[in-house]
């Protein structure tokens, strides 16, 4: 049995974005796997619209909440996976709670942003946080001709970014079409006389808005794992082993509420993503259903595009190697998406972390236009696997003018590399 407070089960929530700009039409088709699907297929009853409000581990029982009926229940296990997600950042601010101010987590979320878009026909919007919903949001209104400001306390969007990469993210969101107000913090919102939201105070003044999405990031929902008396990690996360285990032998977690071990620092971390998130689930459900399998950890590998530009990074940027204890050198190099004489041929930005000495590759990112962001898996596969940018140089990557270089950016990136350790 499964519980979700939502109103729809197993959906795509990072296609959200694309729902509410109206790339996907059909908001049914996020949905991977329905109640009757779970029921008829794998004997898994799923109850939507039922918050659980309570975990007594003594008793082996949770305090459920029908949203839709309004009663109460107890329901015991002897198993219990907690998969509580994320919960978006909503900050302690004058107005935040006024209508027309969303956070962008769930897909009842998605559903009623675009409904409010549709029906209200908004010609201003303010995205508060630059980061990837604040990203994809920022493309998704400006590609329904809304005119959007996007606010952001750093000098740069995307703060898992290096800044000079950044940079080139902040570029591309002004040519489609986006007004960036960066290094501003928010300080509260203004609303009209019916209570709804009309502008967004910044520290440099009040932006007119009649939608503001709020993109500043999520934390682990960890509050009703952190009452029963399970065990929180650092990060904020529940804390599991390999085995996705808890503190409690009967508790489990995965995705986004489970602390996770990067590779390259070794630390405990939490990343919302949802590959993560996917794999998590898979081993913990092996576990439970009397299996071994065990999650080996994450090095943060994400993509995202704006307009034309794609964005993508692995592993450690060059502050998170410095916090994480490393002495590293980072080296940029600028080529070309295809061969440079092939038509279409498009600029691309690849930026590699390297420890000092070593040669080991600790992270990487890459900013470009068609078939840039995909070429981060390669630099994934390195950083996953300890390599040096001297073996990284030496990999047998495929080659075709229409494709690429002769030197796939990758490898150009891993040779420059090279030849900067022997320098330093």
């Amino acid at each position: 049995m499964a519980f979700d407070r939502g109103n729809f089960s197993s959906y795509s929530a990072c296609g959200i974005p694309y729902y509410v700009g109206g790339v996907v039409d059909d908001v049914e088709t996020l949905v991977v796997r329905s109640p009757e699907v779970f029921k008829e297929k794998h004997s898994i009853q799923v109850l939507l619209g039922h918050d659980v409000l309570e975990v007594d581990l003594d008793r082996g029982s949770l305090l459920v909440h029908d949203r839709v009926g309004g009663d109460r229940r107890r329901e015991g296990f002897d198993d219990l996976m907690v998969a509580t997600g994320a919960t978006p950042v909503r900050p302690d601010l004058p107005g935040v709670d006024a209508p027309g101010v969303f956070g962008v987590q769930t897909l009842d979320d998605g559903v009623e942003l675009r409904a409010y878009v549709t029906g209200r026909k908004p010609r201003r919007a303010v995205i508060v946080g630059g980061g990837y919903i604040g990203l994809e949001m920022a493309e998704a209104l400006c590609a329904l001709g809304v005119e959007t400001h996007l606010v952001e306390a750093a000098p740069q969007p995307m703060n898992t970014l290096d800044p000079d990469m950044g940079a080139l993210v902040a570029g591309a969101l002004e040519d489609f079409g986006a007004i960036l107000h960066l290094g501003q913090e928010v300080a509260g919102f203004e609303t009209g006389a019916e209570g709804r939201v009309t502008g967004v105070v910044t520290s440099e003044g009040t932006i007119r808005a009649e939608v503001v999405v709020l993109g500043l990031g999520v934390t682990p929902n960890s509050a009703l794992a952190m009452a029963a008396g399970i065990t929180v990690g650092p990060s904020g996360a529940v804390a599991v082993d390999r085995r996705m285990h808890t503190s409690h032998p009967a508790v489990w977690a995965a995705g986004d509420c489970a602390e996770k071990r990067h590779r390259i620092s070794g630390r405990p971390v939490a990343v919302a993503l949802g590959t993560h998130a996917n794999k998590e689930g898979r081993v913990a459900g092996i576990n439970l259903g009397g299996g071994d399998a065990t999650f080996p950890g994450v090095i943060g590998t994400a993509v995202t595009k704006v307009g034309a530009l794609e964005v993508a990074r692995t592993g450690l940027g060059e502050a998170e190697a410095a916090e994480a204890g490393f002495v590293a050198d980072a080296v940029v190099s600028e080529s070309t998406t295809r061969a440079g004489y092939y038509p279409g041929a498009a600029p691309i930005t690849t930026k590699l972390v390297v420890e000092r000495g070593t040669g080991r590759l600790l992270g990487g990112q890459i900013v470009g236009e068609e078939g840039a962001a995909k070429r981060i898996d390669a630099v994934a596969l390195a950083v996953w696997n300890a390599m040096t940018v001297e073996e990284l140089m030496g990999v047998d990557l495929a080659y075709a003018p229409p494709y690429s270089p002769v030197w796939d950016p990758v490898l150009a990136a891993a040779r420059r590399a090279h030849e900067n350790s022997r320098r330093v």
